[in-house]
């Protein structure tokens, strides 16, 4: 063989050497790139499953929902902090004494630090829903309670009113998640009557509405996850 011819040859292959370990070395960055994120999803979900696991099952569970006296039958206030904005608030223990004894009760157990609001609505009502520890709209502290208290009889809910969610239809499905209403809202009756308002916001709601509100949902809908994610830090009641 001439020279030449077995030079090139052996250039040949050592380009194809090079290209094998290139292609390799990609591949391998993409299957780690793959397993970090299936790990990185695995994490959040089993830590927000746990956070659950703990607060509504396991040794962090209530027993039941608190004994309306721990609303002590009076006006509570206090902050609500999220990332980008704190709420003041008020609890109105005289008009819902169960719900604000179980709003105090959860949150002197840390149930709503660091949990997320997973829900926006931005045509017909307008509120921000709070309140689930899994943050999927499914999760509560593993019981529930009623009946519905302190729920205007002509359906409108004003801008600034702390209610709890319940399941359609059903006044004895309260557990932990609440909404807060940005925007003057009417809410129709159904077969449970309306929603209960345990609260209101005394401050901070302007803020609020430019951090969280204004962006919209996530897929632009009028109904779904916030585009800006919305975190309840802290909140202080007295």
């Amino acid at each position: 063989m001439a020279p030449a011819d077995k030079a090139r040859r052996d250039q040949l292959k050592q380009f194809q050497a090079r290209q094998a370990l290139q292609a390799h070395h990609r591949s391998r960055a993409f299957r780690d790139q793959w397993v970090w994120s299936v790990a990185a999803v695995i994490a959040i979900t089993v830590s927000g499953l746990g956070l659950w696991a703990y607060s509504s099952i396991g040794p962090g569970k209530p027993a039941t929902v608190a004994d309306t006296s721990l609303s002590e039958f009076r006006e509570w206030s206090g902050q609500l902090t999220l990332q980008d904005a704190t709420l003041e608030i008020t609890l109105d223990g005289v008009n819902a004494p169960q719900a604000v004894a179980n709003f105090v009760d959860l949150n002197s157990r840390d149930y709503f630090d660091d949990s997320a609001c997973h829900r926006l609505t931005t045509e017909g009502i307008f509120v921000v829903q709070c309140g689930d520890p899994l943050g999927v709209g499914i999760g509560n502290p593993g019981y529930t309670f009623g009946p519905v208290e302190n729920a205007p009889e002509d359906g409108v809910y004003p801008a600034g009113t702390l209610a709890m969610a319940r399941a359609a239809n059903d006044g004895s499905s309260m557990g932990s998640q609440f909404f807060i209403v940005y925007e003057d809202s009417e809410i129709p009756n159904d077969a449970a009557g309306g929603y209960t308002v345990f609260g209101q916001v005394t401050g901070g709601l302007d803020t609020f509405i430019s951090a969280y509100v204004e962006p919209g949902t996530v897929d632009g809908s009028s109904d779904g996850q916030p585009g800006v994610p919305v975190f309840v830090e802290s909140i202080t009641i007295r």
